[in-house]
């Protein structure tokens, strides 16, 4: 079945993708479909209709940065009405924990993927909604 919109509800995942204690971030060349924030994310996407989230945070690590891992690891899912019109939205947080932070290779739609280390990611200003990755990073760790 083809892709479905909706304005009500927004239903995404992302993956905190962990190795050698550094997590993976992403910047996006087209940023409309992210509320046209231009800094840094955890990989995410929304869903494909019908996809399950463990399915879309396995493919989005794939499509944004090569990476083929088994990920299974939900950490937290968050929900809260917001964006550009209000929706809803559900989102689904995983974990992936990597033997080795190997190079990304960045999808059609990243501009730029990058390790970082966990104590010295990127400043607030320069990660996506106020420093959003940077609090789930937090959450999924516990800290």
């Amino acid at each position: 079945m083809g892709e479905a919109s909706c304005d009500v509800h927004k239903l995404v995942a992302d993956v905190a993708a962990v190795a050698g204690g550094k997590v993976l971030l992403v910047r996006y060349k087209d940023v409309a479909g992210y509320d046209g924030q231009t800094g840094w994310f955890l990989p995410d996407d929304h869903l494909r209709f019908e996809e399950h989230p463990r399915d879309a945070a396995r493919r989005i690590l794939k499509e944004q940065a090569g990476i083929v891992a088994q990920v299974d690891d939900l950490r937290h899912i968050e929900s809260f009405a917001g964006g550009a019109k209000g929706a809803w939205h559900l989102i689904f947080h995983y974990k992936v924990a990597l033997k080795t932070a190997k190079a990304p290779v960045p999808g059609d739609n990243v501009r730029e993927a990058k390790w970082f280390p966990l104590d010295a990611m990127p400043p607030r200003k320069e990660v996506a909604h106020g420093g959003w990755a940077i609090d789930v990073v937090g959450e999924i760790r516990g800290t």
